[in-house]
C-alpha cells in the first residue's frame, strides 16, 4: 500500500484553516449528527460517535454546540425539522483523475446540482453511482505521532489487527486496518503507549494517476477546492499523484 498517504499530504499541505474554519464547524458538527443518529447517542457506547466529538473539540467547536449536535442526531432538538442524509457521488476530473464526494445533505437536488456546476466549470463531469468507486477501498486509519521506535509499532500494530502502516513524517505513522477493526486498533495503540491523534475512514486507490501538466494540475486543484468548499461536502477523494514542486506552483 506504499504511496497511499499521498493524497492525504496532498490535502493537509493545501489547506488553509482560517478560511475554511466556518465550514470545518458545519462539517464536524454534521458528522456528529450523522453518528448519534446511527447508533446510540452516548460516546460511550457509540465509537463513531466518539472520535466524531473527539475531532470536534480539536477544532474548538463549544461544548454547547456539540451537545446540539448530539441532540439533532437523537431526534430531542426541538423545532428541527431538517433530515440529514449520507450520500456518496463520483465523478472525473482533469485527465480522468476518478473523484469520490462523501456529502451529508437536508436536499440531494440541490447537492447534485452544485456539484454538477463545479465538475463542469473546472473540467470535470459528475458521473453514475459507481463509476470510480471500484478504484478505491475503504479503510479504517490510526495516526500516531511521537514514533520513536518503528519496531515497537510494527509489533503493537500487529497486536491491535493492522494490515499495514507508513511513516509519513519522522516520527508520524498512519496505521491502516479494517473498517470493522478500527476501534480495537486505536483501543490496542493506546494501550501500548502510542499516542493516537487521529481516527478515521479512509478510500484508498487502488490505482493512481501521475499528473505531470501544470494546467491539468491547476485545474484539479480548483475542482477540488471549488467541491470542499460546497457547504454540504464532507470529505473528497481523489487518485492522483503530484510532485511536491508542480503543487506549489499550481497553488500559487
Amino acid at each position: 500500500m506504499a504511496g497511499h498517504s499521498k493524497w492525504a499530504n496532498i490535502k493537509r499541505q493545501k489547506a488553509v484553516v482560517d478560511a475554511k474554519k466556518g465550514k470545518t464547524f458545519t462539517q464536524l458538527s454534521r458528522a456528529i449528527i450523522v453518528a448519534a443518529r446511527n447508533g446510540v447517542p452516548d460516546p460511550a457506547g457509540n465509537f463513531q460517535l466518539r472520535t466524531a466529538i473527539d475531532k470536534a473539540k480539536i477544532a474548538g467547536i463549544p461544548n454547547d454546540n456539540i451537545e446540539r449536535a448530539i441532540a439533532k442526531g437523537a431526534g430531542t432538538f426541538s423545532g428541527d425539522n431538517h433530515t440529514l442524509e449520507e450520500i456518496r457521488y463520483e465523478g472525473y476530473g482533469p485527465g480522468g483523475v476518478a473523484i469520490l464526494i462523501e456529502a451529508l445533505t437536508d436536499n440531494r437536488n440541490r447537492t447534485a446540482a452544485d456539484l454538477r456546476v463545479a465538475f463542469s466549470k473546472n473540467g470535470g463531469n459528475l458521473g453514475e453511482t459507481g463509476c470510480v468507486s471500484w478504484m478505491f477501498d475503504q479503510k479504517g486509519v490510526c495516526i500516531v505521532s511521537g514514533v520513536v521506535d518503528e519496531d515497537q509499532l510494527l509489533e503493537a500494530s500487529l497486536e491491535g489487527g493492522a494490515e499495514s502502516y507508513e511513516m509519513t513524517e519522522e516520527d508520524t505513522a498512519e496505521v491502516f486496518t479494517t473498517i470493522a477493526n478500527l476501534e480495537i486498533l486505536n483501543q490496542s495503540l493506546k494501550d501500548q503507549g502510542f499516542t493516537v491523534t487521529e481516527v478515521e475512514l479512509r478510500w484508498i486507490p487502488s490505482n493512481n494517476i501521475e499528473v505531470t501538466e501544470p494546467e491539468q494540475a491547476r485545474s484539479l486543484l480548483k475542482l477540488i477546492d471549488t467541491l470542499e468548499s460546497l457547504d454540504d461536502v464532507q470529505n473528497v477523494t481523489s487518485n492522483f499523484d503530484m510532485s511536491e514542486q508542480l503543487l506549489a506552483v499550481s497553488m500559487a
